[in-house]
């Protein structure tokens, strides 16, 4: 029963943390602590809340398995594993064939939605039944809303990657071994009244601390589920209400700091400018991060986005780690041909050397290296340089740009000249911006046949990168998944969103391929097939549920 005990203690450690005590113990009023006693004031909502946020970081910012983050994107239409590179937990997302019910990263990120829906309950369920007096009716509604939000992110996430599952609406109390699978249209239901209730109670954005859950987040999360239940007109309207707001902005002309080389679509992903109060006025919804060393409990683990999505040019004699270069990357993730060369338009800023890195130059400033300090690193061939008197020669081998100089998005660089190792990567997610509600209503709108709508929109976002435009003739659904990787390369859940547009597997075999190299250094896309679009349940669920059939995906 370990699965069900360890649910249980989740809620069970919330619930003895929240449960009222009497106040004859010591006969002493406890005014303020570092953690609450029970939810029945301020103190014990605004604590429940950060948990969640808390629970919530867990996913992206783990370092159980550096491999883990690819399972979202190997796999589909964008990147491929180099081999060796994504080993572990996102082997089966390359490497279809082993993807089984015993499946270790499908089974945690279960583990992980179930907690997070849990902790979600527990704070819904105190707030709905709340004796607090100190706080206003609108002010428990808005941290019942906080938790809705993200009951609905994690059930819109289960029902993307595994379908029917069980359904949970109130708090576990004690072990259950008779969980049985809902049907994805009831569950939908419960995420479309969250987040309608969260929209009715949130404040905006700019009446929220930052980073905290805010009206337009909700809208945005919900325009994303109609569009994957077929509610066009209704993700539509979503989309409108966010961008007729008044209160985002797409960023057309740089910000901030402006002495480091950069343009106005990258200056959104530089440390120090990705918040609201640093100047973007494009985010909806933001992870703030901070390193440990400087804030203690600024990050839940040291996250690891730059060494999957950064190519390793530091094992190249000559090169060291730079913050130019976006830090020191371990290309656990390798960009595509189809992104590298075919994807962009001549001149689109999103392709700039300031978003997408392709030229390295040797920077070492050893004098061992001084002959061919500055000069480019060859890319694709094998070249031999003389380093002169008695430093010998330096050679650079074409295989090197498999994973040494792939090309690769700086969106996750990081640099911190006290740690050059990179263990971790402290830099804020943006997680929501309005770059995106621009492509869900495009999407909205061709879906129903607004095709000059549909193109209005994404012209939004080629002026802003200096692209050619486009007619209602260019919109089709490729041409919006396509300008989603323009937009959103190295942001978005790529699985998540081909999963939802059924498109994974045409996408992935005919973008990706399955094609390995002779010298077997490329894994693809192996072995895809249609069951593999949903993700198996959890054999150990299954195993430990003895009292109600869970039944297994299609496949598995």
């Amino acid at each position: 029963m370990k699965k069900y005990i360890k649910y249980l203690i989740s809620a069970s450690v919330i619930l003895t943390l929240f449960t009222a005590c009497s106040k004859s113990f010591l006969d002493e009023e406890v005014l303020d602590a570092y953690a609450p006693s029970t939810l029945d004031n301020k103190l014990g909502f605004e604590a429940a809340a950060i948990g969640l946020y808390n629970q919530y970081s867990r996913a992206l910012t783990t370092t159980w398995d550096q491999t883990r983050l690819g399972m979202f994107q190997l796999g589909t239409d964008i990147v491929w594993n180099p081999m060796g590179r994504s080993n572990g937990d996102a082997r089966p997302y390359h490497n279809y064939a082993n993807l089984t019910s015993t499946d270790a990263a499908a089974e945690k990120y279960w583990d992980y939605l179930y907690t997070l829906i849990n902790n979600a309950n527990v704070m819904i369920s105190n707030a709905e039944n709340t004796s607090a007096t100190d706080m206003t009716a609108a002010e428990v509604a808005a941290y019942n809303s906080e938790a809705k939000f993200f009951r609905a992110w994690a059930y819109n996430q289960l029902v993307t990657f595994w379908g029917d599952v069980p359904l949970l609406t109130s708090p576990l109390t004690e072990p259950k071994t008779d969980f049985t699978r809902t049907a994805v249209s009831e569950i939908n239901t419960v995420i479309e009244n969250d987040l309608l209730f969260a929209i009715s109670n949130l404040g905006d954005i700019d009446a929220v601390k930052e980073a905290r859950a805010n009206k337009s987040m909700a809208r945005q999360l919900l325009a994303t589920v109609y569009l994957r239940v077929g509610k066009y007109a209704d993700a539509e309207t979503q989309c409108t209400a966010i961008i007729t707001s008044g209160k985002f902005s797409l960023i057309k002309a740089r910000y901030g700091d402006t002495s480091f080389g950069g343009d106005a679509f990258s200056d959104m992903f530089r440390v120090g400018k990705q918040r609201r109060s640093q100047g973007n006025t494009e985010v909806i919804w933001i992870l703030q991060q901070e390193n440990p060393a400087d804030v203690p409990g600024g990050s839940t683990d040291a996250p690891q986005q730059r060494r999957v999505w950064g190519a390793a040019y530091h094992d190249v004699p000559g090169m060291v780690p730079c913050d130019t270069l976006g830090g020191r990357g371990l290309t656990r993730i390798r960009l595509n041909n189809w992104v590298v060369y075919d994807l962009y338009d001549e001149g689109d800023m999103r392709n700039s050397k300031y978003s997408l890195h392709r030229q390295h130059y040797f920077n070492n400033p050893d004098a061992k290296y001084a002959a061919v300090y500055g000069q480019p690193v060859p890319y694709g061939q094998d070249v031999t340089f003389d380093l002169g008197g008695t430093y010998g020669t330096l050679k650079v081998n074409a295989l090197d740009t498999v994973y040494k100089l792939a090309p690769y998005t700086l969106k996750w660089g990081h640099f911190d000249p006290r740690d050059t190792f990179g263990w971790g990567m402290w830099k804020d997610y943006v997680l929501m911006r309005l770059g995106e509600t621009y492509l869900l209503r495009a999407e909205a709108r061709f879906r129903q046949n607004d095709l000059d709508g549909a193109a209005d929109d994404i012209n939004e976002l080629r002026d802003r990168a200096q692209a050619p435009q486009v007619t209602s003739g260019d919109i089709t659904l490729d041409f919006i998944l396509d300008e989603r990787v323009r937009e959103l390369l190295a942001e978005e859940n790529r699985r998540e969103t081909l999963v939802r547009t059924g498109t994974l597997i045409d996408r992935a075999t005919r973008l990706n391929g399955t094609t390995i190299l002779a010298n077997g250094n490329i894994e693809t896309t192996n072995g895809l097939e249609a069951h593999h679009v949903l993700f198996p349940i959890p054999q150990a669920e299954i195993d430990l549920n003895k009292d109600a059939e869970l039944k297994q995906n299609n496949g598995y």
